[in-house]
């Protein structure tokens, strides 16, 4: 301890590293994990500077910057340039938004599960597949690339998002490893890429094991301004930024034609790499033109058959600018995120003959009947969401945190996500929760019926543990 005592000195972490044996700053980032983990450091808390942590510990401020590096590239906290360094909203969060595996019953509305009842019409065209003397040949590796006709059909798929390109399609096996791939081959560890305050949950996870660090960009009326785009830039230094412009998830805003041209104009003037989230846009009936057709040059755009066919069908498209394609083809094939060519055919035999399509509007059709029935439950309530989106966003009364309805929709037999599981660094995230409406009608109904009851309850019991 230095002369000067730190004893009555205000700081809102004094971690004790008097019994330790690691290397000091593995110790101290493991205490700082535990602390946060354990609620002694609760979310958006401001952390010690590092200059005087060090002093306060008569430590070497090189241990204090390794210890908080390492907790960044987990996502624990959260270095703001010129504001501090903050616990993550999202810390104690748990991000991996996988179906519910309990023994009790419960009825899923936190994974965003498409309808399955299409998967018949999959079946057949399997079955014929099965039966042709060539089926043999279907069981190779995969290429990250597909042949002519394969290309020809994807091609007829980005027709119904109004979007055309000249660049050959690559391929990865669903849209998760497609955003992992891009990530590992275009930025490094420490890097960073601008994002939405709140956004798509699969994005951090993938971040954060690549350590690079998500900057939440400045909103007006829920789409990315210029002037925090800008900021960004300029004083957070980000390399790249991650867009969901149909159906954003979770929020399920649709961006404006005028924000994804500024986003293309922003990309080029200041060399940004955009990486564009294409996977709900064949969900809509009249979608607009991607990012991507202004900015072809600096746009990644993924897109993926899990949402809009069926998941199973791990298969996922990126059209790349030339200067990024062999990187990203190079990094598919290294870390093994190559396609099945059986289903590879599959889906092109499906696009190719208007089964694919049929598909489309089969869910389309689903989703509107499910999100009938939300309307009438919750249709009193702040409820975002297009008849098409097969998700919605519930704004929830004051009484309410996300967290905190979870909890009690969790307790009552329903799963639902919230806002807090969504966030980017400090960003304070809105009392909200993501619902997912693809349960079959009658679950459907009745997990409505429990979660109108709890938003219905008086404030005590929002409380309940």
């Amino acid at each position: 301890m230095p002369i000067n005592s730190f004893d009555e000195y205000p700081m809102s972490w004094k971690p004790d590293i008097s019994h330790i044996s690691a290397p000091l700053y593995i110790a101290i980032a493991h205490q700082l994990e535990q602390d946060i983990k354990d609620g002694k450091l609760a979310p958006g808390t401001k952390l010690p500077p590092q200059r005087e942590l060090a002093d306060f510990l008569d430590v070497n401020l090189s241990t204090i910057t390794r210890a908080f590096k390492l907790c960044g590239q987990k996502g624990l906290i959260y270095a703001s340039i010129g504001s501090g360094t903050f616990v993550s909203t999202d810390a104690a969060s748990n991000k991996m938004l996988l179906p519910t595996n309990r023994a009790t019953p419960i009825i899923e509305m936190g994974s965003v599960l498409p309808d399955n009842f299409v998967n018949d019409d999959i079946t057949r065209f399997m079955k014929k597949m099965l039966n042709e003397p060539s089926f043999s040949k279907l069981f190779q590796y995969g290429r990250p690339e597909g042949n002519a006709w394969q290309n020809e059909a994807v091609m007829k798929l980005f027709e119904l998002v109004n979007f055309q390109t000249d660049q050959p399609i690559l391929l990865g096996a669903g849209g998760q490893n497609a955003f992992v791939g891009t990530l590992a081959a275009l930025f490094q560890p420490g890097d960073r890429i601008g994002t939405d305050p709140i956004t798509y949950a699969g994005i951090k996870t993938a971040a954060n094991m690549l350590g690079i660090q998500l900057v939440a960009i400045q909103q007006c009326q829920g789409e990315m301004t210029r002037e925090g785009l800008l900021y960004a830039c300029k004083n957070e230094h980000i390399k790249g930024i991650y867009v969901i412009p149909d159906f954003h998830n979770p929020t399920t805003h649709t961006m404006s034609v005028e924000t994804r041209k500024m986003i293309a104009e922003v990309a080029r003037a200041k060399d940004l790499i955009v990486i564009e989230d294409a996977i709900y846009s064949f969900l809509k009936e009249r979608a607009l033109a991607p990012i991507a057709s202004y900015a072809p040059d600096k746009v990644i755009y993924i897109a993926s058959l899990s949402k809009t066919l069926s998941p199973g069908l791990r298969l996922s498209f990126l059209v790349t600018p030339p200067t990024f394609r062999k990187r990203i083809m190079e990094t598919l094939y290294n870390i093994n995120i190559s396609i099945s060519p059986m289903m590879l055919e599959l889906a092109a035999r499906l696009i190719h003959e208007g089964v694919a399509q049929t598909i489309i509007e089969k869910h389309r059709a689903y989703a509107r009947q499910q999100n009938t029935l939300v309307n009438q439950y919750l249709g009193d309530y702040h409820i975002l969401g297009d008849d098409e989106c097969i998700f919605r966003w519930l704004h929830l009364p004051e009484k309410f945190t996300g967290v905190q309805f979870e909890l009690l929709a969790s307790k009552a037999g329903v799963q639902v996500y919230a806002a807090e599981r969504f966030a980017v660094g400090n960003t304070k995230p809105v009392n909200a929760v993501r619902l997912a409406i693809a349960a079959p009608e009658t679950q459907l109904e009745q997990a409505l019926i429990i979660l109108k009851d709890i938003l219905e309850s008086n404030g005590d019991y929002a409380f309940v543990d």
